[in-house]
């Protein structure tokens, strides 16, 4: 049994062309090869892997009778040995473009948030993994103060507490990170709580820390990272401190992306979108306050999405602008990147999941 490191890309497409993509990549050189990709999918941005499964969901914009568009999630069977994807089924998530889909830890549910249309929906995951009904969708209400990009309500994620209890929503659009519950008995999401963030900030994704006590969020608008304290038997979000993803000298639009912490919780990772760079932190895993390391080119623009790879060696941004991603090393004692020469075409990349299976 030897171990083979696959990643994921979702990416921008029309049907027709290929949207999802399944590269091997191989710690010795640092580099990605292609192995499969695959086709009939409009506008597959973000995927979700169930390793033990070996199944990958996806997004996937539909159209419904009236024309209207939709947001579907689509379920492939993964063949780690061949490194290939075969669609298994489809089905109706949300009656607008969704932009995120995450799963429960015990693959009952799909959850999927859509920024266009202020919602998040409950679909069901059958018994052998396919996607079953629609079972709930909530609309969010009210804007925030930034005219053009908070003029609605726009949730951009889901994630779960890693005890699997809540799921947390950040909504950019009314800054505020919505928690809900999942009551399996009637099967629908129940509204927990609210967690406000600065007026104007725009909260987009969001990173538990290893240690369970800690909560991250990046936030689009204004260019902040937002730290928590996580109360896990009450489900509550407690604010620590907020501090910025730029350099103090940077002039110019900037927007950022995607967040997430190391495996071994010492460095926090953050992207921007304008000076297109990752920003590094290191935590204070005690008071969970961030300290700046460096911010590092991620030699493209527009990084939408990027992953540390299991083990943390390596660090994968895809760069939806220069469609390209672009692969770093990661300096285990200082947390620091380095870029490694290494870079693949890829056309519009919005998100990469690297992960491990055993062939």
């Amino acid at each position: 049994m030897t171990e083979r490191m696959l990643v994921f890309v979702g990416s921008y497409a029309e049907a027709s062309d290929p949207g999802v993509y399944v590269y091997e990549f191989k710690e010795e050189t640092g580099e990605l090869t292609l192995q499969d990709q695959v086709s009939g999918l409009k506008n597959p941005t973000f995927l979700n892997v169930n390793v033990p499964d070996a199944k990958l969901y996806s997004i996937a914009e539909g159209q419904s009778e009236a024309g209207v568009k939709t947001g579907e999630a689509v379920c492939f069977s993964i063949d780690p040995a061949q490194a290939k994807l075969q669609e298994l089924n489809r089905a109706l998530a949300v009656d607008a473009p969704t932009c995120h889909i995450q799963r429960d830890a015990d693959n009952r549910y799909l959850l999927v948030a859509s920024y266009h249309g202020g919602r998040v929906g409950l679909v069901a995951l059958q018994a052998d993994g396919l996607i079953g009904e629609q079972l709930d969708v909530k609309q969010h209400e009210g804007h925030g103060p930034h005219p053009e990009r908070q003029d609605q309500p726009h949730p951009h994620s889901v994630f779960f507490s890693p005890d699997n209890r809540y799921l947390f929503v950040s909504d950019l659009g009314i800054d505020c990170i919505r928690a809900y519950t999942i009551d399996k008995e009637r099967k629908v999401l129940q509204w927990h709580g609210d967690t406000e963030v600065q007026p104007g900030a725009g909260p987009r994704h969001l990173t538990f820390h290893p240690n369970g006590e800690l909560v991250y969020v990046i936030n689009e608008v204004n260019s902040t990272i937002t730290s928590f304290r996580y109360d896990a038997e009450a489900g509550r979000l407690h604010t620590i401190e907020t501090v910025p993803t730029l350099p103090t000298d940077f002039i110019g639009d900037n927007s950022c992306a995607e967040i997430t912490v190391s495996e071994n919780g010492k460095y926090l990772y953050g992207s921007n979108r304008g000076h297109d760079s990752i920003v590094v932190y290191t935590i204070d895993s005690k008071t969970g306050r961030l300290t700046l390391v460096e911010h590092v080119s991620t030699e493209g623009k527009h990084p939408r999405h990027f992953a540390l790879t299991p083990g943390g060696r390596f660090l994968i941004a895809a760069n939806r602008d220069t469609n390209n991603i672009a692969i770093f090393r990661v300096d285990e004692a200082t947390g620091k990147l380095q870029y490694t020469g290494s870079s693949v075409q890829v056309s519009k990349p919005v998100c990469v999941k690297p992960v491990i299976f055993a062939v």
